[in-house]
């Protein structure tokens, strides 16, 4: 082999290693790409709600404090009769309020509300309603009501109450 066949296999070997690690580097990338889309939007496949669980005496518990920042929180409870998602929030006047996340007009849609300062909206038709009367004014597009009590520090909610509301978030019948 020539002086120049040798540079020339040289200059060949170094491109094929360059286009070996190339492969992983390649996979490695996609794999934190998508680690970190499950990190920043993972709840997403809930539909942005997180998870929650009764305790035994069929309530659901949440301290007082997660509701200080008046950000409202969205969940979803797996139920006997389905999922049912409601949100928390903590209003202007101070008070946590609680509602399913949906309303008796638009439920159908599946399409629930987002918090826009002190107002909930509904993602489906646009209208805004005051956190403040959330659980005040009932009907129409205005979040349905869940009841809810406060206990010194603790929010709570009764599983009975959160499956009441399972109806609307059943499939429609067509």
């Amino acid at each position: 082999m020539s002086e120049r066949d040798a540079k020339r296999e040289q200059f060949n070997t170094k491109k094929t290693a360059g286009k070996k690690l190339l492969v992983p580097l390649v996979v490695l990338a996609l794999v934190v790409i998508a680690g970190g889309g499950w990190f920043l939007f993972g709840q997403k496949s809930l539909g942005g709600h997180a998870l929650v669980q009764a305790g035994q005496d069929g309530t659901i518990q949440f301290a007082s404090s997660e509701f200080a920042d008046g950000k409202a929180k969205f969940y979803r409870f797996q139920g006997q009769s389905g999922s049912v998602d409601f949100f928390v929030v903590r209003s202007t006047d101070g008070v946590i309020r609680a509602a399913f996340d949906t309303c008796d007009v638009c439920y159908r849609e599946r399409k629930g509300y987002r918090q826009e300062g002190n107002d909930m909206v509904c993602n489906n038709c646009g209208q805004h309603f005051r956190t403040d009367l959330v659980n005040v004014v009932k009907g129409g597009c205005n979040p349905a009501p869940l009841h809810r009590q406060l206990a010194s520090d603790k929010l709570v909610i009764a599983v009975n109450d959160i499956e009441q509301g399972a109806g609307y978030f059943k499939a429609a019948i067509n």
